[in-house]
């Protein structure tokens, strides 16, 4: 690794800063915009909702009640009966299964924070290829002004006698390659920006700015691998998910103790006519309490039971998840480490090309022999030229890819 440190130190050591704010304008761009997140994030407004819905008391039960035969009483005949019930769950319910609650909305608001980010990642992902595009077809424009003064040189050489016909031609045919490539580099350019702005939620021909450099800044070994397992928002999720899993057992067991009511009775009384008594026609008021007898334990036990199962699924899911993203996080550190060694080559390769491109068109300008050689060096700089600049773009993805398995966005704005 030493051994490219310090020609990508020299080569590829640009100011990023202006990239940075471009490519972070439109992070926050499609965040406010992308309707996928916004679904995520209405998600979790939705669950926010169903706390007040599973910590609030049942309605109160009212009735009434008349009497077609009233019934004679020693100070009248009832006539009509009025009662109201508030039923009470025992003591804690209410409370379990509003810590419940909330915990799975705050599950789902970690589900919000990685779409967030996993968004990021395919907004890069649709960025550096807009870059790679950029500097191929630039590249490319270079390329046909060289093979075209490269004609030029070609006929005057063949008109003092010096070179063949043949060379011309052969400049030709490379010409019409290249401006034919051009042409479809070109047309790939309207895709590329579609498939860019959709992920903005913005119209799909909306101009997009590309920076014409990019730096590889050399990370260092197990970059923010400490972060993978601690701050991931998938595993803060199923934490969530497992503790409120906890709370709706809890909810459940006292969903199967007895439940009490508080009511009142009130019954019309009318007056009697035969006599004159104490009381006469007085109303009753009569408090009542109940009692719920859960005698039916099968759908408890069952509530329970369930709630159990569900925190042995989400520590079997959290075990997956850490698998996965130390696999998915070794493999995109290789992809890292293999660009880079790939980018030190192409710039070595690129150097030692164009000296030999120098010498040979110096040899060809004073003999006027080994053209084709000339012309296949100039190939070969193009080819490594191109390369260089796909590496520097996969590069950029896959720490990109480091970013999301690691949620720097999420840290990030934490510290903030």
């Amino acid at each position: 690794m030493k051994q490219y440190i310090a020609i990508l130190l020299a080569i590829l050591l640009n100011s990023s800063l202006n990239f940075a704010q471009t490519l972070d304008n439109y992070f926050k761009i499609a965040a406010e915009n992308n309707p996928g997140l916004q679904a995520v994030y209405k998600e979790y407004e939705a669950a926010l909702q169903k706390v007040p819905q599973v910590n609030g008391l049942p309605d109160p039960t009212f009735s009434f009640g008349y009497f077609i035969s009233p019934v004679e009483t020693r100070v009248g005949p009832q006539q009509a009966k009025l009662s109201l019930t508030q039923m009470f769950p025992w003591f804690g319910t209410l409370k379990a299964q509003g810590i419940a609650a909330a915990l799975m909305a705050e599950a789902k608001f970690q589900s919000f924070i990685d779409a967030r980010n996993k968004l990021y990642l395919q907004v890069a992902s649709a960025y550096y290829p807009l870059y790679e595009l950029k500097n191929w077809i630039r590249i490319e424009q270079d390329n046909i002004k060289i093979l075209e003064s490269y004609k030029t040189i070609a006929n005057q050489n063949f008109k003092n006698g010096k070179g063949t016909m043949v060379d011309v031609l052969r400049v030709d045919i490379m010409l019409n390659d290249a401006q034919t490539n051009l042409e479809i580099l070109q047309q790939k350019n309207k895709p590329l920006i579609t498939t860019f702005n959709i992920l903005l939620n913005r119209p799909e021909n909306e101009t997009v700015l590309i920076n014409d450099s990019l730096s590889a800044e050399i990370l260092s070994d197990n970059f923010r691998k400490d972060s993978l397992i601690t701050t991931n928002p998938k595993l803060m999720a199923l934490d969530l998910k497992f503790q409120a899993s906890k709370a709706v057992e809890l909810a459940a067991q006292k969903q199967g103790l007895p439940k009490l009511g508080i009511g009142v009775d009130y019954v019309i009384v009318g007056k009697r006519t035969d006599m004159a008594i104490p009381d006469n026609g007085k109303d009753i008021l009569m408090p009542m309490v109940s009692v719920s007898i859960p005698i039916f334990r099968r759908k408890y036990n069952a509530s329970v039971k369930e709630a159990q199962l569900m925190q042995e699924s989400y520590t079997h899911q959290k075990q997956e998840v850490t698998n996965m993203l130390i696999s998915e996080y070794e493999m995109v550190w290789f992809q890292v480490q293999q660009q880079l060694q790939l980018l030190s080559l192409y710039e070595q390769q690129i150097e030692t090309s164009q000296q030999s491109l120098n010498l040979l068109f110096t040899s060809y300008g004073n003999s006027g022999k080994e053209f084709e050689e000339v012309l296949r060096m100039q190939q070969q700089l193009l080819k490594y030229r191109k390369m260089s600049a796909t590496a520097l773009a996969q590069y950029q993805i896959a720490v990109e890819k480091i970013n999301y398995l690691t949620s720097k966005t999420q840290n990030n704005e934490n510290n903030e």
